[in-house]
C-alpha cells in the first residue's frame, strides 16, 4: 500500500552544465538511502538543475543539508550564470506536500532544513509562501543576488535564518513549504523572438492583461536565440497546463512543451495530444504514479 504521508522536495541549484557535479549533488542526496531521487532534469541554458526527491517526515532535511553542503562546495553565484533568476547556489528548495493531510509535516520539515542550511552551512535562508505570510520568491530575487545581497546590507532584508550577509560564492536559499506546482516551458515557433516571448509572458501571468490566476511567467532565450515562455503554474488543478498552453497559442504558434519535474495528475487533463512533450512518461511524472497513489 502507498504511504500517503510521504513528502517531496524539488532543490533548484544553480549548475546546469556540469554533468559531474549535478550526478555528485543527486548522489549526496541520496547517499543515506532513506530518500528516493524521482526525477532530474538540468537545463544548460538556464544553467539549472531540478531535483525531484521523495522521503517520509524526518528524513528530507538531512538529505537536503548533505547536498546542498557539496552543491555549495561546488557553485560559485558570483559569476553570473544562465538565463533563469536566481539568489544562490541551492537557489530555492520547496517541500511539497501531496495531499493536505501532510502539510504540518511539510511545514515542519522546511523549517528543520532551512535550520540546518543557515546555521551547519553558513547560507543566509529566506522563507517564502505561507511560511512567510505570503513573500513570493519573485520579490526576494529581484535584482538577483546583488540585488538581494544591497538589500541585506542597507537592512530592506533580513534572512530568517543563518548569517545576516550573502555568502560570498554560495549567495543565499530560498525555502517554503506548498502544495505541488507545474513548472512548464513552451518554445516558440519562428518569426516569434524574445521580445514576443517577454510581452506574451507579461499578458498572461497573473495581474497581466490576460492574467491566469496563479500563473507566474517569464520570456527567455534559449539556445541560438530560441524564445520561450517560462511558467509555474501554482494552482494547476485549477488551471491546468492545457490552459496555459491555449492563452499563449493566442499570439504565437508553439513548437512544443517542457514539464519541468513532476505535476498533478489533473494538471495534465485536456493536454493538446498534438503538441510533442519529449521526455515525458506518465509513470514517472505524474506524482500520484511516482508515489504509487
Amino acid at each position: 500500500m502507498a504511504n500517503r504521508n510521504r513528502l517531496l522536495a524539488v532543490p533548484n541549484v544553480s549548475e546546469g552544465r556540469d554533468q559531474t557535479a549535478i550526478q555528485a549533488i543527486a548522489d549526496a542526496f541520496t547517499e543515506g538511502g532513506e530518500v528516493e531521487l524521482l526525477d532530474l532534469h538540468s537545463d544548460a541554458d538556464h544553467h539549472r538543475s531540478v531535483y525531484t526527491l521523495a522521503g517520509d517526515p524526518g528524513s528530507l532535511a538531512n538529505a537536503l543539508a548533505a547536498g546542498a553542503a557539496l552543491a555549495i562546495q561546488r557553485i560559485d553565484v558570483s559569476d553570473g550564470r544562465g538565463v533563469h533568476p536566481h539568489v544562490g547556489a541551492v537557489d530555492v528548495v520547496p517541500l511539497v506536500y501531496p495531499c493536505a493531510e501532510s502539510q504540518g509535516a511539510a511545514c515542519a520539515e522546511a523549517l528543520a532544513c532551512a535550520d540546518m542550511i543557515g546555521e551547519r552551512l553558513h547560507v543566509p535562508v529566506f522563507l517564502y509562501g505561507a511560511l512567510a505570510q505570503g513573500r513570493t520568491r519573485a520579490q526576494l530575487r529581484a535584482g538577483g543576488v546583488q540585488g538581494l545581497a544591497s538589500r541585506i546590507d542597507s537592512g530592506q532584508a533580513r534572512p530568517d535564518f543563518g548569517p545576516a550577509a550573502m555568502h560570498p560564492t554560495a549567495g543565499a536559499t530560498l525555502l517554503g513549504a506548498r502544495a505541488p506546482l507545474v513548472a512548464f516551458n513552451l518554445q516558440l515557433a519562428a518569426p516569434a523572438s524574445i521580445h514576443d516571448a517577454s510581452r506574451i509572458a507579461g499578458l498572461i501571468r497573473e495581474g497581466g492583461g490576460e492574467g491566469l490566476a496563479g500563473v507566474r511567467a517569464l520570456g527567455m532565450r534559449i539556445g541560438e536565440g530560441v524564445p520561450q515562455v517560462s511558467v509555474n503554474i501554482e494552482r494547476p488543478l485549477e488551471v491546468p497546463i492545457a490552459a496555459v498552453v491555449e492563452a499563449v497559442r493566442k499570439h504565437a504558434e508553439v513548437v512544443r512543451g517542457e514539464l519541468v519535474g513532476l505535476a498533478p495528475r489533473g494538471a495534465m487533463e485536456g493536454f493538446p495530444p498534438e503538441l510533442p512533450l519529449p521526455g515525458f512518461d506518465p509513470s514517472r511524472h505524474l506524482i500520484e504514479n511516482a508515489l504509487g497513489f
